[in-house]
């Protein structure tokens, strides 16, 4: 097979998700062309310059249904004979955008492809597809669905994490995200986004909460007790499932939780071929990629199998990652992962996450692969693992090491 390489990565900042944030006005097809602007004037990217455009986004209705990705296409400045196509892997949707287009240089089915994806919560809000899985009866019954903040309790009450212990990983988040701003590291990769007539509306990401400390967040009141507690209530179906714990712990809240914003992000992945075809010099390679499905009621856990089954395919040890970028769509994710793995948090999420900066859903796994990849020059550092978790019960990964 042949090498998958990344040549570049892009990402817009990450607007407040809500009809005051600085992207409200933006489409997720204009920020979508954006980004594939970016990677055209970056990269010289002429004529049928790439295979395909593949694109995630998850809420896919309305102006972010219809086959986005073309949409996106026939937006940007690409060539029009360039296809798209749009995937929903719900939160890992950019990160299987790339992941596919890499298996594709890898098998030989075209030698270029421009991957990510991106979500416009403040827009289209999450859920306003009515999905299956939440909304027919039949099937949530079967699967013993909760909405995902009581999965995320679960994990917190099943493996032992405070709300100390979630608060202490929300504060490190922002204190590394404030850094991480301060010292220009996202310098590499953001676009600035302008409107319709040029004017700049936004270059930084606008959620963050620097000032957060530990006492702000203890004032802060369990996001997802009520919806759990009431009668009947879903802390009731998670204990038919799960018999053996005698409550569940609600220590999740809006401060340690991924916030709820705008984003897009997109990755030039190519062969070697390609690359000295058009002059460009790979930046990482894309060394596997792995998806798990997982259980559908504690449903956040799939960052753990994914990870072991990326790692054993690969005859890799967790030993053999210098950095990590574990999805922050809740503290007890991260906090389970590192307990997993027994991992040092000071080589997870060392830019913070998304508590920090939001959560993008179909640009996140772009966005956070950009930043492992931005974060491994920076530290002259070898090989990292991009994972996330994801609804329904599922997780991916991917590790990529520099060249």
């Amino acid at each position: 097979m042949a090498d998958a390489y990344i040549y570049d990565a892009v990402r817009s900042p990450r607007g407040k998700g809500r009809s005051n944030g600085s992207l409200h006005e933006v489409t997720a097809a204009k920020l979508s062309a954006d980004m594939l602007n970016a990677l055209k004037a970056r990269n010289d990217l002429e004529g049928h310059a790439v295979e395909d455009v593949i694109w995630g986004n998850v809420t896919q209705i309305g102006e972010q249904g219809g086959c986005l990705a073309r949409t996106a296409v026939l937006a940007s400045e690409l060539d029009e004979s360039i296809p798209g196509v749009s995937v929903n892997r719900f939160c890992a949707s950019g990160l299987e955008a790339v992941n596919m287009a890499a298996n594709q240089v890898r098998g030989g089915a075209g030698d270029a492809y421009i991957a990510g994806g991106v979500e416009m919560m403040g827009r289209v809000p999450m859920g306003s597809d009515g999905a299956a899985v939440a909304a027919d009866p039949t099937i949530a019954m079967k699967t013993y669905f909760v909405p995902q903040g009581i999965s995320a309790d679960i994990i917190a009450t099943e493996y032992g994490f405070s709300r100390d212990d979630a608060d202490e990983l929300a504060m490190r988040s922002q204190n590394r995200a404030k850094t991480a701003w301060d010292e220009g590291r996202f310098g590499n990769s953001i676009v600035e986004i302008r409107d319709l007539n040029g004017i700049p509306i936004l270059d930084h990401d606008e959620y963050m909460r620097p000032e957060t400390d530990m006492q702000t967040l203890g004032a802060l009141k369990p996001s997802f007790r009520e919806m759990g507690e009431s009668m009947p209530g879903f802390d009731t179906i998670a204990l038919m499932k799960y018999p053996h714990l005698e409550r569940i712990d609600h220590i999740h809240h809006a401060g340690n939780s991924s916030g709820i914003v705008d984003g897009a992000a997109a990755v030039l992945v190519g062969s070697k071929e390609y690359g000295d075809r058009h002059g460009l010099k790979p930046r990482a390679r894309i060394k596997g990629t792995a998806k798990v499905g997982t259980d559908p009621t504690i449903m956040l856990t799939g960052p753990v199998p994914a990870t072991r089954k990326l790692l054993a395919e690969n005859g890799m040890e967790i030993s053999d990652i210098d950095l990590f970028e574990v999805n922050e769509a809740f503290a007890s994710v991260v906090l389970r992962f590192m307990q997993a793995f027994e991992v040092d948090p000071d080589v997870v999420n060392v830019n913070g996450g998304s508590i920090a900066m939001g959560h993008p859903l179909g640009a996140t796994g772009a966005v956070i692969l950009g930043t492992l990849l931005d974060e491994l020059e920076r530290s002259d550092r070898e090989t990292g693992l991009a994972t996330l978790c994801i609804g329904s019960g599922m997780g991916a990964a991917t590790v990529i090491e520099r060249v």
